[in-house]
């Protein structure tokens, strides 16, 4: 089970585990419908990364 981000009409954010596909859950502490949002990602790439830490070809010799 996923996740998820789920805001109430106070502005309140809940992250819950929940089955995939919950579009509402009711917030605990006012206990309204808070409706699922879309976070965002904190994804990151940092360092040379995979193409130059040697997963391309060297020497200019072209895979076969």
């Amino acid at each position: 089970m996923p996740v998820y981000e789920f805001e109430c009409p106070h502005g309140k954010i809940i992250e819950e585990l929940v089955p995939m596909g919950t579009e509402e859950i009711v917030c605990p502490e006012c206990r309204q419908p808070a409706k699922r949002i879309i976070s965002p990602c904190t994804f990151t790439l940092k360092g040379g990364g995979w193409y130059a830490d040697g997963y391309a070809a060297k020497g200019g010799t072209k895979p076969r």
